[in-house]
């Protein structure tokens, strides 16, 4: 049996926005069951009934994903639907501080490269942290520095009266270098061979064209980012968050059917 096609040609069927970003109609459908949509109104025979608020939603997601990942954008889209505006906008900036801290980590990284790559590079503090203090600084757990000591990426020293691990500044550095490649989703044995070779001198061009690439990924989730909030900022613009959109009111339904 096929779903009558409706007469108002601003009732859109699952299928109708599912066509126009290359989605199958069950996952239009998943996506108001999961609250990303707002809920749809369902014709006598139970077929759902979406309208341009719905596409204006589905295009906001799908934005939102591409910049700020399936689950961020997720819950973007339920703080909306939700009437919790402010709580939507949260997870946006929260969005672009990784992003900022990204580009920074990204910046001190070509910066050590520089100084590592050096014919005579420059003395510095012998300094060392313990394995708490490393683990805030990246915002990981300890137990992910010791994962990647088990792979080979980093080596720290011990103390010689508590035994705890001690992280110098070279160690520091190769942290900072593992965290940012692991970020760019690579594996840790990739990582431990790229810093293996750059510790071995005349290796760091693994390394700088795996940055190149991670700086162009991060112009791209910045793009993507700003095309998220426009695509949403339109979305907002039919007054969807003006109040929890649990029930549309009829006369919400009537204005967005007429727009």
């Amino acid at each position: 049996m096929t779903t009558p096609k409706p007469s108002n040609p601003r009732v859109r069927r699952p299928v109708d926005l599912a066509r126009r970003h290359g989605l199958s109609a069950q996952a239009v459908r998943n996506y108001e069951r999961d609250g990303v949509l707002p809920p749809a109104e369902r014709t006598a025979n139970g077929y759902r009934r979406f309208t341009e608020v719905h596409a204006k939603a589905l295009s906001a997601y799908l934005a939102l994903i591409a910049g700020h990942g399936h689950a961020a954008g997720g819950d973007i889209m339920r703080a909306v639907n939700r009437g919790e505006i402010e709580t939507a906008l949260r997870a946006i900036d929260d969005g672009h501080g990784l992003l900022h801290r990204d580009r920074e980590t990204l910046d001190a990284v070509e910066a050590a490269v520089t100084t590592l790559t050096a014919a005579e590079p420059a003395p510095q503090s012998r300094g060392t942290v313990p394995i708490s203090v490393l683990a805030h600084r990246l915002g990981v757990r300890p137990a992910t520095l010791r994962k990647w000591e088990s792979a080979g990426i980093l080596g720290p020293e011990r103390d010689r009266v508590t035994r705890h691990r001690v992280y110098s500044p070279d160690d520091v550095r190769d942290a900072e270098l593992a965290h940012l490649l692991r970020r760019g989703g690579y594996r840790l044995d990739h990582i431990a061979d790229v810093l293996r070779r750059v510790r071995d001198a005349g290796g760091a061009d693994p390394l700088a064209a795996s940055l190149r690439q991670w700086r162009r990924r991060l112009t791209e989730r910045g793009r993507a980012m700003l095309t998220g909030a426009a695509r949403l900022a339109e979305y907002l613009d039919t007054g969807v968050g003006d109040q929890p959109s649990r029930a549309l009111t009829s006369e919400a339904k009537t204005t967005r059917l007429s727009e």
